[in-house]
């Protein structure tokens, strides 16, 4: 047997080894997000090779703004199990996504970054730039912000010259206050009525009052064609005959259902509307 010298010298020089052995890669090689918002962000910052999987809606072209490029990764139900079959070193969720598979993920010591619906710009802002410190692509994520800021900036339209706008949505909700969609209004250089009426984010808005309000502008989804019982009420006569003229605008789900970097091309949509509306007057 080995005196306690050599032990000794065996012992150092497996420290040295580990001490001299490369340092793990600081970024995640496989990342799994199981949350449609976290999978644009994860395209866009991520290198390909860090993917391993996306949720099972990154393809849907109502939904996502890059269902084509999403082709190129395998898709997941959010399933714990399913997550788990691609060996994750890190998991993307959203606040109310699967709780369940949070939950279960996260008691056997996954890596989970859950991400929150955000409210205002700084929000959108600040998520981008947490998406790409958790990937080590904080360049790429500074990137996308400033190319945001700049297509978002315009100059500020004054009270007296904003169109009215009321969102309207299938069963008849509207958005009010407390959401980035009232931000987005904002930005169109339009007056959200809804707000005005104290009314706060996703509220109901019986037709009768819209129909009172009277908006310049009246703001739908592209799902207004949808076959559902819901989408009914926008296809109601009355909005074709209301008080005044009225500009209808169909913004695609896809532009803000996420608060993400393509919220400027929602913007630019609602901006024309705006500058029908204006020429309207």
């Amino acid at each position: 047997m080995p005196g306690p010298w050599l032990t000794y010298c065996l012992a150092a020089v497996a420290v040295l080894a580990v001490a001299d052995a490369p340092p793990a890669a600081a970024r995640p090689q496989h990342i799994v997000s199981i949350n449609l918002c976290a999978d644009q962000l994860l395209m866009r910052l991520a290198d390909p090779d860090q993917i391993a999987s996306l949720s099972y809606f990154s393809r849907d072209a109502s939904m996502s703004n890059l269902a084509e490029e999403a082709r190129a990764f395998p898709r997941n139900r959010g399933l714990a199990e399913e997550v788990m079959r691609y060996k994750p070193d890190m998991v993307f969720a959203g606040r109310y996504t699967k709780r369940v598979t949070v939950d279960l993920l996260k008691r056997i010591g996954v890596d989970v970054v859950e991400l929150d619906v955000p409210r205002s710009l700084p929000d959108i802002e600040a998520q981008i730039r947490r998406v790409g410190a958790e990937l080590g692509q904080e360049a790429r994520a500074e990137a996308l912000v400033q190319e945001m800021e700049a297509r978002l900036a315009t100059e500020e339209v004054p009270a007296s010259e904003r169109p009215s706008a009321i969102v309207y949505e299938p069963n008849g909700y509207t958005v009010g206050a407390g959401s980035i969609i009232n931000v987005l209004i904002s930005l169109a250089g339009l007056e959200n009525l809804a707000a005005e009426k104290g009314l706060e984010s996703y509220s109901r808005l019986p037709l009768e009052k819209l129909v009172a309000l009277s908006p310049d502008v009246l703001v739908v989804g592209d799902y207004r064609d949808a076959p559902a019982v819901a989408n009914e009420i926008l296809h109601h006569p009355v909005l074709s005959r209301m008080p005044r003229p009225m500009e209808i605008v169909s913004v695609p789900q896809r532009l803000w259902m996420c608060g993400g970097p393509d919220i400027f091309k929602a913007v630019e949509v609602l901006r024309q509307a705006a500058d029908k509306a204006r020429a309207r007057q």
